[in-house]
């Protein structure tokens, strides 16, 4: 390409680009820009691009948002502009704004009235590269530094621009306020302002002798010239405009001189000016700090929120779990061992359960009544803790204390010393001095504090059958008619010997194997069916966080991880096909424009209206000829009849003739289409087969999505922070179907927790953001009008949480809307936890609903039953009927379909002739732990146990 065939491309290319810019924009830019002083493109683009990002004008073809939240295009007819009202002292009392008519596309007899923050433009109408190309091939201007950009001659003339450059503006005079600039530097540096003024910013002294005059000069025109002079200088200073020059502050020494001057008698005083007003703030750039963001007055405060406990962080006001018996402390770990149990369900071989079914199963304090869903979960989790006896001779899976492995040790060398009698060795008796006795005397008295000191009776419990301890229970699986309580209180008894569990175990086996009664298996089963709620929940937590350490527990996170990481494989995979899909719709769609024949021939409906109309109106004519035969016969009416079978003719050959052209129009239609139409036919074809290929794609990302939602079970995600840093949780959100598993016995309750928990501000960051020291709380006190800790009190409303502690709920979908709505987006966090809300909005709203029905159903049947509880004795246990008790419906049924039988129960023989492979086409045993079959296409199945329907 040579040098003019390359110029003749770019400016073609000019003109494109030229070309499309909008035209309503192009006189308000040029307006602004006329004259402009700012020297690089690129900031002059910046500038201007800022300037009219949010302003439209008549003509623009914008999007409205409307606050429903739909979009609707339209064009700009009218802009009405209200400019900015400042008090009396100075402060701005309503930002300046515009507000636009604009005129619906879609709805051509409406007009919406909105301002800038409901408008949009299509982001490739108006971008900086636009901008820059047009801003290039419309400005010019001079070579010398400083020089303003001019509109171009053409453009100028054609929008009525003024094109008179102003005298300030003008060459010579930018030379000599350049001049006058750098002069005035040199003289507050040297501090010799009137001597710097009197080389060039004034005029040269009058003539001192009158003109046509050759007398002396008197005192009287010495004064005169002096006073002009100093009268210059201060208009100079002072940006008089009949000099030109910029307005400057006076330093100390040049106000020195000025008083010295106005001093001086025959001079008038000369004022000097104050220093200009600062300039205003930058606009606040959101979103910023939660607590920086300035509090709104007069607004409604978070919605009220719900307690499962007992005790209430805000006094005066009843919780709704009054009578439940549970602490504060341990609603959070309820749900962190619901939580768990649920996650890991798979490896514990376990159904799921909701969160409601789990505390009614803790407050069953009855020795009569025996909980599946209770006793379950103990066994679940205590059968992972050491392997049974058949399989790596019952190994231990987790780390025991370390007094427990010196004990063994030495019982270990014990036994296989006893094999060998060695010979003893002769006992030499230490010499007796002061010292050693008063040694001897401190442990035996060290010996008889820790006999006093016997806090319970859990180690004897254990080894009430000798040789028989928690172990060998466990490893025999000996869960039955209560016993794994018994393995639980030898458990805590060796971890009393860990600084970590030690006053939880001695807080537990205080009552579960008290001094004063006797160290029998017994005692333990009978104390845990009067056991405290929140010391049996307590037990649970131990056992789930050992639980965590085992073997089995490990390879299922790592097993997630690595399915995950195939997940996003072929998430990407699935991306990368929906694209190239749409690249080639994109292209079919432009095939099918050139195609598409155009729709300009309504010629065949309009023959067909008149036909229908024809006949509509040669219908009348029947029914009159009708009318006329039932009349009386006269002389005229013969003559009618004879022309009645002329019309009679005449309809019969229009009929044919309306016959002939439906016929020739079926004829014509029957005819070989044309390779155009061909063309279009496999074009359309084309185009669906794309849009189910993409549509294709979509649902596999969405599959992918709750596949990879499903597999996060290594931590609990929190949703998000408020400002005052309460934590946000719906414990549905990952690592478990949102209804738990689809085969659990209690899946037509629909849900799993169906709560959005609200945890209060840990330690840190409560210390850090909200109970500030007394100074901090004076400075935001006077940049806000209130403190943290009053503002947190108000804006909370009736109800809190101010430790990490302290939990509440909500269970209601209207308060979820008015928490969504009490956020801020002005802040960091609550911009992302309004996000987060939003997004799972309707999947909360869908689960409350069916929690609140679920527990409806249940409470209704409860009040209706009257009679009292039917029981049925065996000698081995006690069956209650489960109309009571929502969590006596809830059945391992997990259980018995993998193993033949439940936890707690002995294992069975299989039976005679039955093979006991239980669901082997969707459950696969791999080394202890269960993982789900492949599809058809070799993927692992999600948590639900079959791909989703969309």
């Amino acid at each position: 390409m040579d040098f003019f065939t390359a110029q003749q491309s770019e400016s073609e290319a000019s003109h494109e680009v030229d070309d499309s810019f909008p035209d309503s924009l192009r006189d308000p830019i040029l307006r602004k820009v006329q004259f402009s002083t700012i020297s690089r493109i690129d900031s002059l683009v910046d500038h201007v691009f800022e300037e009219f990002k949010q302003d439209f004008y008549p003509g623009e073809i914008v999007t409205v948002i409307l606050d429903d939240g739909n979009r609707l295009n339209g064009t700009i007819r009218e802009k009405t502009k209200f400019p900015e009202l400042v008090r009396p002292d100075g402060t701005i009392e309503r930002k300046a704004f515009a507000r636009y008519f604009v005129s619906l596309t879609s709805r051509p007899d409406e007009e919406a009235l909105v301002d800038g923050d409901h408008l949009i433009r299509d982001r490739k109408t108006f971008t900086k590269q636009m901008l820059r190309s047009f801003l290039k091939n419309s400005l010019n201007r001079e070579s010398w530094l400083g020089a303003p950009w001019q509109v171009k001659d053409k453009l100028a003339a054609q929008y009525r621009i003024n094109t008179q450059v102003p005298d300030e503006l003008h060459y010579d005079k930018q030379k000599a306020q350049n001049q006058l600039t750098r002069t005035m530097k040199k003289a507050e540096a040297s501090g010799s302002l009137l001597n710097s003024f009197s080389q060039y910013s004034h005029p040269p002294l009058v003539e001192l002798r009158p003109k046509g005059h050759r007398g002396k000069i008197t005192q009287h025109d010495i004064e005169i010239a002096r006073q002009q002079q100093y009268m210059h200088i201060h208009q100079t200073l002072s940006g008089s405009q009949s000099t030109g020059y910029p307005q400057r502050v006076l330093s100390p020494s040049d106000q020195q001189y000025f008083h010295i001057i106005n001093s001086h008698p025959g001079y008038h005083l000369i004022a000097s000016k104050g220093q200009p007003k600062p300039p205003p703030l930058p606009p606040i750039k959101y979103p910023i700090e939660d607590l920086e963001v300035p509090p709104v007055r007069n607004v409604a405060p978070r919605p009220a929120m719900k307690y499962l406990s007992e005790d209430c962080p805000c006094p005066g006001r009843v919780p709704e779990g009054a009578g439940s018996g549970i602490r504060m402390e341990s609603v959070g770990i309820l749900l962190e061992t619901w939580d768990t149990l649920n996650v890991y369900c798979e490896v514990f071989v376990l159904d799921s359960f909701t969160f409601d079914d789990y505390i009614e199963a803790f407050q069953i304090t009855s020795e009569d009544v025996q909980c599946e869903l209770l006793v379950e979960v103990h066994c679940a989790v205590l059968k992972k803790l050491v392997n049974h006896e058949k399989d790596l001779n019952g190994q231990v899976q987790i780390s025991l204390p370390i007094a427990l492995l010196e004990t063994d040790d030495e019982s270990s060398q014990h036994g296989s010393s006893s094999d060998t009698t060695p010979t003893p060795e002769p006992e030499i008796k230490p010499r007796t001095t002061r010292s050693s006795i008063a040694k001897t005397e401190a442990a035996e008295l060290k010996a008889q504090v820790a006999i006093d000191a016997k806090l319970h009776r859990g180690a004897e419990i254990d080894q009430c059958i000798k040789g028989y301890n928690w172990r060998y229970r466990l490893r025999k699986r000996d869960f039955y008619n209560g016993r794994w309580i018994v393995i639980v209180v030898g458990l805590l008894s060796l971890y009393t010997t860990t600084s970590r569990f030690r006053k939880i175990c001695d807080e537990i086996l205080i009552q579960l194997a008290p001094l004063n009664m006797g160290a029998t298996e017994e005692t333990a089963i009978s104390q845990y069916a009067k056991l405290d709620i929140n010391l049996r929940v307590k037990i649970l937590q131990f056992l789930c966080m050992l639980s965590l350490e085992t073997q089995a527990i490990r390879g299922y996170m790592e097993d997630c991880t690595l399915q995950m990481t195939q997940f996003r494989k072929e998430k990407v995979e699935a991306q990368r096909t929906r694209k190239a899909a749409l690249e080639e719709l994109k292209i079919l769609h432009e095939e099918r424009k050139a195609l598409q024949p155009e729709a300009t021939s309504p010629i065949p409906q309009l023959e067909q209206l008149e036909e229908m109309g024809d006949l509509k109106m040669e219908e009348p004519d029947e029914e009159e000829d009708v009318v006329m035969e039932s009349e009386d016969e006269e002389p005229v009416q013969q003559r009618s009849l004879r022309r009645a079978n002329d019309r009679a003719a005449e309809r019969q050959r229009k009929l044919e003739e309306e016959r002939e052209r439906k016929e020739k129009a079926e004829a014509e239609k029957a005819k070989k289409p044309t390779k155009q139409a061909r063309q279009l036919e496999k074009v359309l074809k084309k185009i669906d087969d794309v849009m189910d290929r993409i549509k294709d794609c979509e649902e596999e990302v969405a599959i992918l999505d709750n596949d990879l939602r499903e597999s996060d079970c290594p931590r609990t995600r929190v949703l998000g922070k408020d400002r005052f840093w309460n934590r946000y949780y719906w414990f549905e959100r990952n690592a478990m179907p949102y209804a738990g598993l689809p085969s659990s016995s209690t899946a037509e309750a629909g849900y799993a927790n169906a709560c959005l928990w609200i945890q209060g501000p840990d330690k840190i960051e409560r210390e850090g953001f909200i109970e500030l020291r007394e100074e901090e709380q004076a400075k935001y006190r006077n940049a806000f009008g209130i403190g943290v800790t009053d503002r947190k009190m108000i804006e909370e409303g009736q109800t809190h949480t101010f430790t990490a502690y302290e939990w509440a709920y909500y269970d209601d979908p209207d308060q979820l809307d008015q928490l969504i709505a009490w956020l801020d987006v002005r802040g960091e966090r609550e911009i992302k936890l309004r996000k987060e809300l939003q997004a799972q909005r309707n999947k909360i709203n869908v689960h409350m609903e069916k929690r609140e029905k679920y527990l409806a159903i249940h409470n209704k049947e409860k009040s209706e039953s009257a009679e009292p509880v039917t029981r049925i004795s065996t000698r081995t246990k006690t069956y209650v009927d489960p109309i009571g008790h929502r969590c006596m419906n809830w059945k391992n049924t997990t259980a018995r379909a993998e193993l033949g039988h439940i936890h707690s129960e002995p294992e069975r023989g299989p039976k005679k002739g039955v093979a006991r492979v239980a669901n082997k086409k969707t459950i696969v045993e791999d080394e202890g732990r269960q993982t789900r079959a492949s599809n058809r296409s070799g993927k692992p199945l999600t948590r639900q146990g079959s791909r989703y329907n969309f």
